[in-house]
């Protein structure tokens, strides 16, 4: 038992539970909590940001690396709300990140105090966070703060992953009591979630019986630290393996049973190898529509009549989207650890069915080195994918923004090991890599770290690449400049045949960019812009060999700009359209297995 104050109290708990930096920006509202990052027995480094949104998806990019939840801070009011962004987009991926806002104090809450809301209810923000986390709290006295930050542990430690958030109002963190700090280890449950034994027997019957069986990993699969046992299962029963955006990672893409990615923006390869499937082997995988091409039967998967075993941490998630054949809800890892051991030594004969996969697999390789290996200039989007794969170590980290950019790396950039490609999937959210990108290079200090975006992602952002220099963390920025938001522009002109507020244009109509090699060297960056191909690979190797954060900027085609689109996703068509899209559109939309 000690005096502490509610400052004392998380900093403590902090730095006990191991938690390695906070981030944010400390205003007036939160003064009495990081003043306590300073006291003797619990300094934790703090990360200052230029934007609470930076912070909380910087914390998100840190848990998605290293798989340990970082802490983010700020103040009352609009500091508060500024973290909100960053909470739906690690709440929306299931990734974990503590936030700690500060709060009105609890004698004055519903007066109206200089940031509070409270028309609607007195001390409004907490109900903004409850659509966005795990769990919120309101602390209202010293002694809760010991029971509520073990409870926040645990809810990002366990189950499905997902921020929490605590307020603490600004008396809370002044005032002292005698309190005694909680033994998170204690509080923690042990082991993992085991599957059920019949879950698995009827699974291991269903998969005996398949012939064109594909496996399916999503963010579930890195999370649960499994790629090992679905590689085991690929290799022992020959089983293709596609991916997910947050699954990106969890299969070596060089191995003969990758068959590249699904959904939308997938790989011809990926999705014609699941919609043709007779059993889906989903591991931690929630079947959004970017995934699912909005589940129209045969685009991305056929289920049914293809069977689904369904694996999943939540069983909020079994059956959500598509019918399970079997749903198990348990830990990735000892369930497809359990189906291995379960399995006859030998599958049925996959010669034909792998055979087929090889041929699409040229196939696909022919057409992505069209762009890939292209030196046309302005650059294509997918060029520059291949010329920093050709430079970065094999367990290199990539993160992508959202956009062209995001689907472009997700077909292009091969990853051959988990946690070693971040991009925020179920979110999208503009702004998020570049802060992403620093936590990422906080939790892998002697890993190569590249954040690969758009101009318009980028600038969101882009103050955040003062943080690099402030704190010495050399991450290498590639910013593919188009002057606009092209992915955005390409299906505003796919379903109306004109655009509006896409293009960063002057008055004349020519394109406006910044200079953004000038402006990272204004932040104190190495930076380089690259306009000749043949120096392409070069500038990267000065990058990452400068040792320093890096800016390169690329200057990319407006029109040769996205990814391919193999799937689809269901984006109605205005009804003053009245050609053969609306046609298209209700053809394929009838096909969605959900209606």
């Amino acid at each position: 038992m000690a005096k502490l104050t509610g400052g004392q109290v998380v900093a403590q708990v902090l730095k006990q539970y191991g938690v390695e930096y906070v981030t944010g920006i400390p205003g007036h509202g939160i003064w009495s909590l990081t003043d306590a990052f300073l006291e003797k027995g619990s300094e934790i480094p703090f990360i200052q940001v230029y934007h609470e949104q930076s912070a909380t998806h910087l914390a998100d990019g840190y848990y998605r690396v290293s798989g340990k939840p970082m802490a983010a801070v700020a103040s009352i009011g609009a500091g508060a709300a500024n973290t909100v962004l960053g909470l739906a987009t690690a709440y929306s991926d299931s990734t974990s990140l503590l936030c700690i806002t500060g709060g009105p104090p609890t004698h004055m809450r519903g007066r109206g105090l200089l940031q509070e809301l409270e028309r609607h209810t007195d001390n409004g923000f907490p109900q903004v966070t409850d659509a966005v986390s795990k769990r919120s709290w309101v602390a209202t006295r010293v002694e809760e703060l010991p029971f509520i930050m073990h409870r926040a542990f645990s809810t990002m430690l366990t189950g499905r992953p997902g921020p929490a958030h605590i307020e603490v109002p600004m008396d809370v963190q002044a005032e002292a009591a005698d309190v005694s700090l909680h033994d998170l280890a204690r509080r923690l449950p042990v082991g993992l979630q085991q599957p059920d034994p019949l879950a698995i027997d009827k699974a291991v019957d269903v998969l005996r019986d398949s012939r064109r069986p594909v496996i399916v990993v999503g963010g579930g699969a890195i999370t649960s630290d499994s790629a090992d046992e679905v590689l085991a299962l690929a290799e022992a029963w020959q089983i293709p393996v596609v991916t997910t955006w947050n699954g990106k990672g969890a299969f070596p893409e060089d191995h003969a049973l990758f068959a590249g990615s699904v959904g939308q923006t997938g790989t011809i390869v990926g999705n014609a190898v699941a919609s043709r499937a007779d059993v889906v082997i989903s591991i931690g995988c929630r079947f959004t529509d970017w995934s699912s091409s909005s589940y129209a039967q045969g685009v991305t998967f056929s289920i049914p009549p293809a069977k689904l075993i369904h694996i999943d941490i939540d069983p909020h998630e079994i059956g959500k989207n598509y019918p399970a054949e079997v749903g198990i809800v348990a830990d990735a890892k000892p369930t497809v650890a359990a189906i291995v051991a379960s399995l006859p030594r030998s599958s049925a004969d996959r010669s034909e069915y792998l055979a087929e996969l090889e041929q699409l697999k040229a196939e696909w390789e022919t057409k992505l080195a069209g762009r890939r290996d292209s030196d046309r200039f302005p650059f294509t989007s997918q060029r520059p994918l291949g010329g920093l794969r050709s430079v970065m170590e094999r367990d290199g980290i990539i993160v992508a923004g959202s956009g062209n950019t995001q689907g472009a790396v997700k077909q292009t950039f091969p990853v051959y090991h988990p946690r070693t490609h971040l991009t925020s999937g179920g979110f999208s959210s503009m702004g998020w890599a570049v802060p992403a990108a620093i936590g990422a290079k906080l939790a892998a200090p002697d890993r190569q770290v590249a954040c690969v975006l758009g101009d318009g992602d980028f600038l969101m952002t882009s103050q955040e690449i003062g943080v690099c220099v402030q704190h010495d963390i050399p991450v290498v920025f590639v910013v593919q400049d188009n002057a606009g938001y092209m992915s955005i522009r390409g299906g505003q002109r796919k379903q109306t045949s004109r655009h509006i507020g896409t293009e960063f244009n002057r008055p004349d109509g020519t394109p406006y960019s910044p200079d953004f090699k000038a402006l990272g060297q204004s932040f104190g960056l190495e930076s380089f812009r690259v306009d000749d191909p043949a120096d392409l690979e070069s500038t990267y190797r000065k990058a990452f060999d400068s040792k320093a954060p890096a800016l390169i900027e690329i200057p990319t085609d407006r029109d040769a700009a996205g990814p391919w689109v193999p799937g689809w996703w269901d984006f109605p068509v205005p009804a003053y359209i009245e050609d053969e899209r609306q046609d298209e559109y209700w053809a394929t939309r009838a096909k969605e297995q959900h209606l």
